[in-house]
């Protein structure tokens, strides 16, 4: 799950990391009566999505008066920002951010997120703030210095002096530098975050150390430990169709192909989806009805499927071991009863009961398009899409 930024914030502050005093507005009014309490002079006016590089979509403005302040909420709140995190489709803001402005000296990036090579937390910062981190990495992955925490050991001051030394960071700059990394470490480890990430984190004409950004992902798995987070959970931020599978019990990412993937198991489903690309599509989604499915479980997939238009073709893919392959089947013709389904449908079912699946399928009414493997499913649902187009 994922916050927005002044969510974010608000944890910080309550972990002793200095940020910008800062209000929240829904409207252009109270966008100009936040400029006024903050003094009246330069504020930032930033649009709240969720998503990174809104600075490039026109989504932060730095203003000089509560005026101005008011024509650039009005500018925002409402508008759709395109960035690389979006997709085409963007996101509708519909707060702002007024932040009185700060007197930067300097920007850094910071980041603490998982890391499956070093199987724990990897601290990350970059003296070249501002830029994202995707990009960065790309055109100079030098400047990014990268600490990683080893579990058994745990935290310790060790971390935080490394990556001030690799900032060339010294005094009392270092000092503050170096408090702020311990307590964003208390912050990802106590809310349960997988990913914390700061940019720009900046050192103030003062030599202080201030979050002018803060973003938060959080463990889904562990939000029944934390109903307060939940709470901030935006789903205008989310997609639609992902929110109904939350509730259904099936894991469920949208995606920007034409071909819908219903699979058992998030390792099947990984490798249809590229054997969907090595074929020459894109996959619609990613979907595992997981191991232990039923019929039920099976017609709700089969049902968000047909939900999402971009879906020109369907492929079925089921290894069955515990999910046996006949109860699949027969969940599917069973949610063709309530679904409109007017998209070629290709079944892979291997496994338990594959054979009652094949004839369960192939005596049904609907002309299902069968393949003994993988790949020649994957053939047969890109032939399929093509054919459609033309």
């Amino acid at each position: 799950m994922k916050i927005h930024e002044h969510q974010a914030k608000e944890i910080f502050k309550s972990f002793g990391i200095i940020v910008p005093e800062g209000k929240v507005a829904g409207h252009a009014a109270e966008a100009y009566n936040a400029a006024v309490a903050f003094g009246g002079g330069r504020v930032v006016v930033k649009a709240q999505i969720h998503a990174g590089g809104r600075g490039k979509a026109g989504g932060v403005k730095v203003v000089e008066n509560p005026d101005e302040a008011s024509m650039a909420a009005q500018e925002i709140i409402g508008a759709s920002f395109v960035t690389a995190q979006t997709g085409p489709d963007g996101k509708i803001c519909r707060k702002v951010l007024v932040e009185k402005a700060v007197a930067i000296k300097k920007e850094l990036y910071f980041g603490i997120l998982f890391d499956r090579s070093s199987r724990g937390p990897v601290f990350m910062a970059s003296a070249e703030g501002g830029m994202e981190i995707e990009e960065l990495a790309v055109s100079n992955p030098e400047a990014i210095i990268k600490v990683p925490l080893d579990p058994a050991t745990g935290f310790s001051p060790y971390v935080s002096r490394k990556l001030a030394f690799g900032l060339d960071m010294e005094g009392g700059t270092a000092k503050h530098f170096m408090k702020f990394v311990a307590n964003a470490y208390r912050v990802f480890d106590e809310v349960n975050c997988t990913l914390l990430e700061v940019n720009p984190l900046v050192i103030t004409q003062e030599d202080g150390i201030v979050a002018l950004d803060a973003k938060m992902t959080f463990d889904d798995n562990a939000l029944s430990f934390r109903p307060d987070l939940l709470a901030w959970r935006d789903y205008h931020e989310e997609e639609p169709l992902e929110i109904l599978a939350d509730r259904y019990g099936v894991d469920y990412v949208k995606m920007d192909g034409g071909i819908g993937c219903m699979v058992n198991g998030a390792g099947l489903a990984m490798a249809t989806m590229d054997i969907i690309l090595k074929c020459g599509s894109r996959p619609a989604n990613f979907l595992d009805i997981k191991g232990g499915a039923n019929v039920k479980n099976v017609i709700r997939a089969f049902t968000l499927l047909m939900r999402d238009d971009n879906v020109k073709v369907v492929l079925i893919n089921i290894f069955g071991g515990i999910v046996k392959c006949d109860m699949v089947a027969e969940g599917i013709l069973e949610a063709m009863k309530h679904v409109k389904v007017d998209a070629p449908v290709i079944a892979r079912l291997s496994g338990t009961n594959a054979q009652e699946a094949r004839k369960i399928l192939d005596e049904a009414d609907f002309p299902f398009i069968t393949a003994d493997n993988l790949l020649e499913a994957a053939q047969k649902a890109v032939s399929a899409e093509r054919g459609l187009s033309q």
